[in-house]
């Protein structure tokens, strides 16, 4: 952490403006102009500096980034997130979703029950592809991702060969080779969607598949909770697409929408999140590089003081997601993520 100091000290000191590409006035998804701000919030998770705007089109209902991170800024903002500081936890916290992973593969039974090939795109450490294997033992686990992470999975032989640069530079050599290609949690950190889902249509076969799960804006938890609604995640988070808009999107690149689920890729943590967050926010952890200076006792101590007076809420969070709304997260429209499957044509 202190050798990780001078250096995020230099960046702030360097001004913020440069980790921002200008303002759009039109929306990147339809085009058109009909601009709403949605959310205004700061970076909830790691406490760094900088204030976050999304905006909402109220054309097609895109929500996104506006202005959007620069590559200076997603560099920044992604540094010690993944990897680096953030490596262990991340790693811990991806490393122990096992069952999710496992119905994440189970999606796909009904339409392929025994794919031969699989590229999961945005993989990170392979926990999934892992995990994904006790389902399905015959296929190929192959990740694709930017950061270091999937070389670490190639390493572990989570993955069979990890490849390691942008979706869209490296579907060229990779084209119609996969059965299935899928995208959990990895189109919303695109810069540019539609040319991440032109690249998986490179990439799948005819008549494969293509798994797609993002978080859903139009939960109506995204209203309730506001900026304490963690899918919204900024400011890693650069696009949420409602589901009509990529149904059609998928259709118009060459594939057939053959499932949509809300209920399965639902992750029962919203109220905890949020209190957590809240907490959080009121108190920041103990000390990080990016931080004016390290924290001193008296704030420890305060930190200290209001989570242990938080637990309770803690609690109560944790059982309203999991007993409460979990059964009936699509009923009550509050699912926090959906579930696409298409079969290139």
């Amino acid at each position: 952490m202190a050798e990780a100091r001078p250096a995020y000290r230099a960046d702030i000191a360097a001004g913020l403006a440069r980790f921002f590409e200008p303002r759009r006035t039109t929306c990147p998804w339809c085009g058109s102009a009909a601009l709403t701000t949605r959310l205004r919030t700061t970076d909830l998770l790691q406490h760094k500096p900088g204030r976050f705007v999304l905006d909402r089109c109220e054309g097609c209902g895109h929500t996104f980034q506006n202005p959007r991170l620069s590559a200076e800024g997603l560099e920044f903002y992604y540094r010690d997130f993944y990897d680096g500081l953030g490596e262990k936890k991340l790693g811990d916290t991806f490393g122990g979703r096992t069952r999710m992973y496992r119905g994440r593969a189970g999606s796909m039974l009904p339409h392929d029950p025994a794919p031969k090939t699989w590229l999961d795109v945005g993989t990170g450490h392979g926990h999934f592809c892992a995990a994904a294997r006790e389902v399905l033992p015959g296929t190929t686990f192959d990740g694709l991702d930017f950061t270091d992470g999937v070389e670490l999975a190639e390493r572990e032989g989570r993955v069979e060969h990890g490849y390691r640069g942008a979706f869209p530079e490296l579907a060229p050599e990779l084209a119609a080779r996969y059965d299935v290609v899928s995208m959990f949690h990895y189109l919303e950190h695109s810069t540019d969607p539609d040319r991440e889902l032109r690249a998986a249509h490179e990439t799948v076969r005819p008549g494969g598949h293509l798994l797609v799960e993002v978080p859903d804006p139009e939960s109506r938890y995204a209203r309730l909770l506001g900026r304490w609604w963690l899918p919204w995640l900024q400011p890693q988070h650069l696009h949420f697409v409602p589901v009509a808009n990529l149904r059609e999107r998928l259709t118009r690149l060459g594939f057939t929408v053959v499932a949509e689920q809300h209920a399965e890729p639902h992750d029962p943590v919203d109220l905890l999140a949020a209190v957590w967050l809240a907490l959080d926010h009121a108190a920041p952890r103990d000390d990080a590089p990016w931080l004016p200076e390290p924290p001193g006792a008296l704030r420890r101590t305060l930190r200290g003081a209001l989570l242990v007076a938080g637990i309770p809420a803690l609690i109560v969070g944790t059982l309203l997601d999991r007993f409460a709304v979990r059964p009936l997260s699509h009923r009550l429209g509050v699912s926090n993520a959906y579930r696409i499957v298409a079969r290139r044509d």
